[in-house]
């Protein structure tokens, strides 16, 4: 046989080679596809097949990796068999060292871990903490193997996140203490290179996540300590919902201090920042942000502005529209009602029913003011029946009002009393004014003659003598 003839046979087996190869492939897909079909009729049996695949492979690839994502899917979101889905999910990641690219593996072990969180598809799945532990430890360990610390700090911060939404604090702050490990500047670092700002946005990130767990703690020291640090970092591009989550807290910390002013501030840069981002985040943000400006006693509507003016008739943010009016018209009863009416939107969130008895007590002061205006002397039980409170609630404000100099008078406590002191403030007032008056009087006489004493005897016609200063009377 000559070489042409060597060359011919070679290529033809070469091409027969390949059809078997394509054969095979033609096959394994029709397997997957068809397993695929069956999930929903049948899952168990879409689970048989898609096992027949990987055995069927005699090195790992592809359909291999594809048939063991879709089993790990399977046997945790619809069979509800998170143990066994921990085994399949431990063997794709041998998958990831070499059968399938990077970029599609790292996809794949995201969007596991999405679902293995409680996000998206598996919502509702009740899973022990253990076995979750597990799903994290085998990720952890097969990227150090790989070492891909991108996507090992990405599962890190997903797994702080699953600890953060089930008040697992101590385990939450053991995976905090390895992601500020790897936010640590390197000891050759400008601050400005992608290394750097990459650092940055992930410590900003670790930041958000520990405001969210010491405002949950309500440990406002922590939480002002790390909310400045955040303000103290500069080599960062943060996503608008993670300056969202920090300013959002942050508004909280100073509504715990009482700083209404700081909060709105706060609250109405966290409202831009999920508004940026499209977070539903920023409806629940706009509620606190009304809150803060009627406990600040704002004149300013805070629907008025180019921001939240479109939100002012969202179905969930009418009843808060409606309490600010009534809160700048002062009526107490309408917002009583518009709070008996929606507890669901308003009273359902614990951050703003712990302060709604601030917003009642701030409005019924100032009703309390514009009533006893026209009064010098009223009983304290039918204030109570104007305000709707008791006669010992209506005691506790006009004592602090007493007591903060709005209002002039005493309380008689044996019958039940308010003595507003309005005829004697002003007699005071007058007498305290003539006195100042005639005090300044008398100093101008004293200055005018001694500076004549000096100077000898006025002259006539002067105008300067003791005829021409009628006021100026000796004592």
């Amino acid at each position: 046989m000559d070489d042409a003839a060597d060359e011919d046979y070679d290529l033809d087996y070469d091409d027969d080679d390949d059809d078997v190869e394509d054969e095979e492939d033609i096959d394994v897909e029709n397997m997957y596809y068809q397993a695929k079909g069956q999930v929903e009729d049948d899952p168990e049996e879409a689970l048989s097949t898609f096992r027949e695949i990987v055995e069927q492979e005699e090195e790992k690839g592809d359909w291999g990796f594809k048939a063991l994502k879709q089993m790990t899917k399977l046997l945790y979101c619809t069979l509800d068999r998170p143990e066994d889905a921990l085994e399949t999910y431990t063997e794709l990641l041998a998958y990831t060292k070499s059968a399938v690219t990077r970029n599609y593996s790292e996809k794949s072990i995201n969007n596991i871990l999405e679902y293995v969180g409680g996000e998206g598809k598996g919502q509702g799945v009740q899973t022990n903490l253990q076995t979750l532990e597990k799903f994290y430890e085998v990720t952890k360990k097969s990227l150090e193997e790989s070492k891909n610390e991108r996507l090992s700090v990405k599962a890190n911060l997903k797994l702080a996140k699953l600890w953060l939404e089930r008040k697992e604090w101590d385990r939450m702050k053991l995976v905090l203490t390895d992601l500020h490990a790897f936010c640590v500047p390197s000891s050759s670092s400008s601050g400005t290179s992608s290394e750097d700002q990459s650092k940055g946005t992930i410590l900003l990130e670790v930041y958000a996540l520990e405001i969210q767990m010491y405002s949950e703690l309500k440990d406002y020291r922590k939480l002002k300590e790390i909310y400045r640090a955040c303000l103290q970092v500069r080599s960062a591009i943060p996503h608008p919902r993670i300056m969202g989550v920090i300013r959002e807290c942050g508004g909280k910390m100073w509504m715990g201090e009482k700083n209404w002013a700081q909060a709105s501030t706060d609250f109405f840069e966290s409202f831009k920042q999920f508004d940026e981002s499209g977070s539903p985040q920023r409806i629940q943000v706009l509620k606190y942000l009304v809150l803060a400006y009627m406990l600040m006693g704002s004149e300013i509507n805070p629907f008025d502005s180019q921001e939240t003016k479109p939100y002012k008739n969202d179905p969930e943010i009418v009843a808060m529209t409606n309490l600010v009016a009534a809160y700048q018209r002062r009526d107490i009863h309408d917002a009583q009602k518009i709070l008996r009416e929606n507890k669901a939107t308003i009273l359902d969130d614990p951050f703003i029913k712990a302060y709604i008895d601030d917003v009642l007590r701030s409005l019924r002061t100032q009703y309390l003011l514009d009533l006893i205006k026209p009064y010098t002397r009223m009983e304290l039980r039918w204030l109570g029946r104007q305000l709707n409170v008791s006669s010992e609630e209506v005691e506790d404000l006009l004592v602090g009002l007493i007591l903060d100099g709005k209002v002039k008078g005493t309380i008689d406590q044996v019958l039940g009393r308010l003595e507003l002191d309005r005829g004697h403030a002003v007699e005071k007032a007058l007498y305290k004014n003539l006195s100042s008056w005639s005090s300044n009087i008398q100093d101008i006489q004293t200055t005018v003659l001694g500076k004549h004493a000096l100077g000898g005897p006025p002259t006539e016609g002067s105008g300067l003598n003791r005829a021409n200063v009628p006021f100026f009377m000796s004592s």
